[in-house]
């Protein structure tokens, strides 16, 4: 395993060693008889519930708002932007609070780049996944209960592809919003950046709940924002409306798209993985 040194921009820092944890295995079976494995699952089953929740009871309170039936105020409610901020918001507190237990993912998408760089086990990888959809059905499912009407009348925060935009640009959407995502997620918790700089591990639930935010603005129009399939599952499957399934495929291949291309981007980029691994190759040869 190779070395970097880091060397700080005065001579009085001195130089900081620091070596690259080893790529998690691909299956740890002693993985899977450790409470933390389970108590991890636990956390994004709940995370992602206390998500989609408040998420939810946003977007549908916004459209009641709105609702010429119900006023006259169509400036009235919290509007594309508080919607944003709720989203981004949520997953700031959310990685807050479990970034230390389960790593904070709240999504399948960034479940599946993490794998993808070695960073979590397959067996994790796929609870996490099956507890991130779980917990979004159940968040959703919670709304609903407390108020049905609404969760019906006003489409029940589920996503869909905009009327006037076709499935090309609702995909390309998809893609780049969780490509700008799951980017956050690796530059904000790269070991490499954590080592040289104290703050960066405190921080990094606030970066990554900023690129919700932002994409959020950007994306509402188009496609709801997805970037999270387990959102989109969660609130179509409560939702349980034919347009909310037709659209579903953009809300998993986007997102899986451009966690993908952030992982390999962060890894054989960034982080000089391919030029690595070629030097190496040239170096045996």
């Amino acid at each position: 395993m190779s070395k970097d040194v880091e060397v700080g921009g005065h001579d009085h820092y001195g130089a900081k060693d620091y070596q690259d944890p080893p790529p998690a295995a691909l299956f740890d079976s002693e993985e899977l008889t450790k409470w933390s494995f389970y108590r991890a699952i636990i956390a994004e089953f709940i995370a992602t519930m206390l998500f989609l929740y408040i998420t939810v009871l946003t977007v549908i309170g916004y459209k009641s708002q709105v609702d010429p039936a119900h006023s006259t105020d169509q400036c009235g409610g919290v509007g594309i932007l508080g919607i944003a901020w709720a989203f981004g918001g949520m997953i700031f507190v959310l990685v807050y609070c479990t970034a230390g237990i389960s790593g904070g993912h709240i999504n399948p998408a960034v479940t599946f780049g993490l794998f993808l760089a070695r960073k979590v086990t397959l067996p994790r990888a796929f609870m996490y996944i099956v507890a991130q959809c779980l917990g979004a059905i159940c968040g959703c499912g919670l709304v609903k209960a407390f108020q049905k009407t609404y969760y019906h009348n006003y489409g029940g925060g589920a996503n869909e592809l905009a009327d006037g935009y076709s499935k090309g640009t609702g995909l390309g959407a998809e893609i780049i919003g969780t490509f700008v995502l799951v980017y956050t997620v690796f530059s904000a918790t790269d070991p490499k950046r954590n080592a040289r700089d104290s703050h960066v591990p405190v921080l990094a639930p606030l970066p990554i709940g900023f690129a919700v935010f932002m994409v959020h603005l950007a994306t509402i129009p188009i496609t709801g924002t997805g970037i999270n399939p387990a959102r989109s599952f969660g609130a179509a499957v409560m939702y349980g409306k034919e347009k909310a399934w037709d659209d579903q495929w953009l809300f998993w291949v986007g997102p899986m798209i451009g966690a993908a291309i952030a992982a390999f981007y962060h890894q054989y980029v960034l982080r000089a993985g391919a030029v690595k691994a070629l030097g190496s190759f040239r170096s045996n040869a």
